[in-house]
């Protein structure tokens, strides 16, 4: 039977609108996804937050025989949809986790009694056996009319709310293939599009790709100051109406929810640390209206329907530009004007990059860390905010948008045609194999190794862009491909391509006007990475610091005060003889701590790719010394120093990567009780390591050992 053959004609499909909905006309892209489901055909519809898509899977299970599955990753989500349609009369429920047994024996009765139409229901309930067999049931007495993927993002790994579950979901179109399945989404990249399309095996799918943009929503970054804190507290004054705040972590929700209602602001926090009845309770208020301000980490907001939220904080860096986008749109729902916050700061980056670097796969880590760098390419950006996200999303947007920051406060402009000419000529001579930071280091003539390995120091572009900073030369390159002047690669590689514009370029056939950065804006980078490298460094001693300190069972100040890590994270001793001359590092301390704390810093430097550090001018001696035959006493008789001092001055040569073979300096006998002993108790101080291995292995041995030990670790 023609599953609308119940519709006298498609134009009737307004009248069923209005009748089950209250809507005298359908959204744009609406009604041609509505008429596509009623024939049965497998659908991905990517529209933005507001934008009607529960209604594209809602009506066709309506006006069709049998009901509607609707796959859904929240039981809030649920929740909320079933409440709604309940509302307006219509058959649908959900079953899930909170129901008790009774509850679900009783919702499964009036499925398989044809009460209900649209059945809610989480991936991982779904694909349970019980379930499965539950579903011949419902297929055989009353039918399956469709299969709704809600959230359909969640599908693709490339998507920020990855759940394995969802790549499951094919399991159904193998067992129902007759089943017309509808993907929905709010964002989706092509990558994530195309993931979608084959983790779910559509089949010639209609793919409805709506607008990006939001036009009622105001996009503005914010440059985080010390006291930012006293920033948001301002900003929040000055605001009206429901407001989203989002956290990166569970500890800065409660810490920040503290300090506002301290300060009389009403706001409750959200999170997956909390029980779940007061984070539904919580939910439940805000949505309510009972409290203004929910402060929440991404666990919240993923298809809660509460359309007058008039503004959405991010608190802390997004991991991805898509993330932001879905988040901050959940602000504006109604379509009335709202605001979306960022407040950013450089050192944002590194909290981002430490969830990254958990992830276990190398090209996934690849992945994030390109997305990670779009989310900062909007955030430092000069150019309009609307337009940086919707060129994210593949869109084009010409012109003022007048709804940011950018575009009402904006930047002077100024013609860097011939900049862009170099640049992109930089590109096209480099083969378009390399990505942004290696085209500018040879445009300002680095001495990398990379430009060199490759040749690329004898290129004619090479050093003729040294009158521009990084900075500038990185504002050009956004721009660039913003306007769509240049290309670049999605797949965690981000090479850059040239494209027909940048022909045009060339050819003097089209003009490059960027905003440029003022002389604050240039001089920012230079100095916060410092900062944030010393903060980072900071934190690892004092980690290596308690570690230390639970190892004797004594305070952690007695070993350093905090005033005396921070001169070890600011001036960076990498080794003993540096370490021993800072303020607050005694003979007795320097011998009892000092190895450890400067091969932490020596580590920390050479992860951060910090200039490498290089011997000392006794330390050459030695080497020298080393490298006309001497062993350790000679060295020592020859230059009247404690046989221990040159010990030293190995140790740190080896871990310098320095010419010194380990052989020649112990025994090779020695060297794997040495290391094993090592691996057993853990990079520690000499004493337990030589008390564990016994009189027969010597200090000297123990510490050179551990220092070749550290380097092949380290590298």
């Amino acid at each position: 039977m023609n599953p609308i053959s119940t519709l006298a004609d498609l134009s009737e499909l307004e009248v069923y609108l209005k009748s089950f909905f209250g809507h005298d006309s359908f959204r744009p892209g609406q009604r041609k996804i509505v008429e596509n489901a009623l024939q049965n055909r497998d659908l991905l519809a990517i529209m933005p937050t507001g934008g009607g898509k529960s209604l594209c899977f809602q009506l066709p299970a309506l006006l069709k025989p049998g009901l509607m599955l609707v796959v859904s990753p929240l039981i809030a989500l649920m929740q909320d949809q079933v409440d709604s349609l309940l509302e307006n009369g219509i058959g649908a429920t959900f079953i899930n986790s909170s129901l008790s047994p009774d509850e679900a024996r009783d919702r499964a009765r009036d499925i398989l009694g044809g009460k209900i139409k649209l059945l809610y229901v989480a991936p991982e309930r779904l694909l349970t056996e019980k379930f499965l067999a539950f579903l011949e049931q419902v297929r055989s007495r009353i039918g399956i009319s469709g299969l709704a993927v809600d959230e359909a993002h969640c599908v693709s790994n490339w998507g920020h709310d990855f759940r394995p579950e969802y790549r499951q979901l094919k399991v159904l179109r193998e067992r129902y293939p007759d089943i017309p399945i509808l993907a929905l989404t709010a964002t989706a990249t092509e990558r994530v599009q195309q993931d979608i399309i084959s983790q779910l095996n559509l089949r010639q799918p209609l793919v409805h790709l709506a607008s990006f943009n939001r036009p009622n929503l105001y996009y503005e970054v914010i440059p985080k100051q010390k006291h930012k804190y006293s920033q948001l507290l301002k900003k929040l004054q000055s605001l009206q109406g429901s407001g989203i705040i989002y956290c990166l972590s569970r500890s800065n929700v409660n810490e920040l929810v503290f300090n506002l209602q301290r300060d009389g602001i009403n706001a409750l926090p959200y999170h997956a640390g909390m029980e779940e009845f007061s984070r539904t309770t919580n939910q439940n208020r805000f949505i309510r209206d009972d409290v203004p301000i929910m402060v929440a980490t991404v666990a919240f907001g993923m298809g809660i329907n509460k359309p007058d939220v008039r503004f959405v904080i991010h608190y802390d860096l997004p991991q991805t530009l898509e993330q932001y986008y879905q988040e901050s749109g959940r602000a504006g729902r109604d379509s009335e004007p709202a605001k979306c916050i960022l407040f950013y700061s450089p050192s944002d980056i590194y909290a981002v990059k430490y969830f990254i670097d958990k992830k276990s796969d190398p090209n996934e880590q690849r992945i994030a860390q390109q997305q990670l760098n779009k989310t900062v390419d909007y955030a430092e950006g000069t150019e309009c905010r609307r337009t940086i996200i919707l060129s994210y999303f593949g869109e084009k947007f010409k012109g003022n948008c007048s709804q940011c920051d950018n575009c009402c406060d904006p930047k002077p402009m100024e013609d860097w045609t011939i900049e862009a000419q170099k640049f992109l000529s930089c590109v096209a001579r480099c083969g378009e194999r390399f990505g942004m930071k290696h085209i500018i280091d040879v445009l300002r003539g680095s001495r990398a190794k990379k430009v060199e390995q490759y040749g690329h120091h004898l290129l004619s572009t090479y050093g003729i862009g040294k009158d521009k900073t990084v900075e500038e030369w990185k504002n050009l390159a956004r721009s660039l491909l913003n306007q769509g002047l240049m290309n670049e690669t999605t797949d965690g590689f981000p090479i850059l391509k040239l494209n027909k514009r940048s022909w045009e370029v060339f050819r003097n056939q089209r003009r490059v006007e960027i905003p440029v950065l003022s002389q604050k804006d240039k001089r920012l980078p230079n100095s916060a990475p410092r900062e944030i490298e010393s903060e980072m460094l900071l934190d690892r001693l004092r980690q290596l610091r308690k570690q230390m300190a639970d190892e004797q069972s004594i305070a952690p100040y007695i070993i350093f005060a905090d005033s005396t890590l921070k001169v070890f994270a600011r001036d960076k001793p990498t080794n003993l003889e540096a370490f021993g001359r800072l303020s607050g590092v005694t003979e007795y301390k320097l011998e009892r701590y000092g190895d450890r704390f400067v091969s932490e810093i020596r580590a920390f430097v050479q992860e951060q790719k910090l200039p490498t550090p290089l011997p000392t001018s006794t330390q050459m001696v030695t080497l020298q010394y080393y490298q006309q035959g001497l062993d350790i006493d000679a060295i020592a008789r020859a230059r009247n120093v404690q046989a221990s001092t040159i010990v030293n001055h190995f140790s740190e040569l080896i871990e310098m990567n320095q010419p010194v073979e380990i052989d020649r300096l112990v025994n090779p006998k020695l060297h794997q009780p040495i290391v094993s002993a090592i691996e057993k108790l853990g990079d520690v101080s000499l004493t337990p390591l030589r008390e564990y291995l016994g009189e027969g292995y010597s200090f000297n041995d123990i510490r050179l050992v551990r220092a070749w030990w550290r380097r092949t670790r380290s590298h």
